[in-house]
């Protein structure tokens, strides 16, 4: 769906106003790439950001409908949308006129291409000005690929940069890369100026360069600690402090995934298969796919533990000030 947007775009057909919706900040990024470089072809292009956090709405639609007077059309960037999802009253930043954007969304500026940037998982379907912005904005929603889908961007990567890539390693990248598609754009690039004149992206060529993704580390940590693996979970936490990581952000990180593990357990005996857990839990499926067959799901009693003597680290981390780096670590000594 977003290769036909942005094939769109190559063509020239821009729309007066764009809705980019989802998490994943690869997408994002280079549909906004696509479309600056695009109406720098066209013409003079004055870009002007807000963050709707800090800005009202109705600035945005002020400065899309000022004519431009040094260029011959503006990219407005408004982002994060907080509007466009449920929200607590009362915990707004900023209260933003939404009764007034709709009626502008029915006629936006000719002399502007206005985005508006919503980084969530999920939108609130029901608000109205959820519902105006998808009828009146050209949406592209930025979701996270499926594991086949991921292989072949891979593959689309690495030709581009005018190489190619061995299944092994493309397998390789997925076991300890992540999925996060910035990070592993970033590490493409480098396995590529690496071998230079070769021909392959191979196997040893990924073990060398390969960044692991932190939360593939921590992924591995639990399992480690799970499986009473105490002095390799150790290695790794170590290492991560090293890397200036925040042991509150890491607790946080295990956390997250000990819950899915008790949720995957929970759904695979009720006999839900791999992606429709992960279609229920709305997780990436290659996360799902990693725990289903995970050794620990056959103890979801220790998982429960678990997760609670995680929420007492938690309180003391948050609670306590001195040697944080060291609560987490005896938590992982247990």
């Amino acid at each position: 769906m977003i290769s036909e947007k942005w094939m769109q775009i190559s063509k020239n057909k821009i729309s007066e106003v764009y809705l980019i919706y989802g998490t994943e900040s690869y997408f994002v990024e280079e549909t906004l790439k696509r479309l600056k470089g695009k109406l720098n072809e066209l013409g003079e292009l004055e870009v002007i950001n807000f963050d709707l956090e800090e800005k009202k709405v109705e600035e945005v639609i002020y400065e899309a409908d000022t004519v431009p007077f040094f260029s011959d059309r503006k990219l407005v960037i408004a982002k994060n949308a907080f509007f466009l999802k449920a929200t607590e009253k009362g915990k707004e930043k900023v209260i933003h006129d939404t009764a007034l954007l709709e009626q502008w969304l029915k006629n936006p500026s000719p002399t502007a291409v206005t985005v508006f940037v919503a980084p969530y998982e999920k939108l609130d379907e029901r608000k109205k000005i959820t519902k105006s912005m998808k009828q009146h904005a050209n949406a592209i929603e930025a979701k996270s690929l499926q594991v086949n889908d991921l292989k072949g961007w891979i593959l689309h990567e690495v030709s581009a940069l005018g190489k190619t890539i061995s299944d092994a390693a493309i397998n390789l990248i997925l076991e300890i890369g992540g999925t996060n598609l910035v990070h592993l754009q970033t590490e493409l690039l480098k396995m590529v100026t690496y071998i230079g004149e070769q021909e392959e992206i191979d196997v040893e060529t990924v073990k060398l360069l390969l960044v692991k993704s932190l939360e593939q580390d921590v992924f591995t940590l639990g399992s480690a600690y799970l499986a009473g693996n105490k002095s390799v979970a150790i290695e790794i936490y170590h290492d991560l402090l090293k890397r200036k990581e925040d042991p509150l952000k890491l607790n946080a990180l295990i956390a997250s995934q000990v819950r899915l593990l008790i949720q995957v357990s929970h759904l695979k005996k009720k006999g839900y298969h791999a992606q429709q857990i992960a279609n229920q839990l709305k997780v990436h499926p290659y996360r799902v796919k990693l725990m289903f067959d995970h050794p620990s799901l056959r103890n979801e009693q220790k998982l429960l533990t678990t997760l609670h003597d995680l929420a007492t680290v938690d309180l003391q981390l948050k609670t306590l000030s001195t040697n944080r780096e060291r609560i987490l670590e005896l938590f992982l000594l247990k």
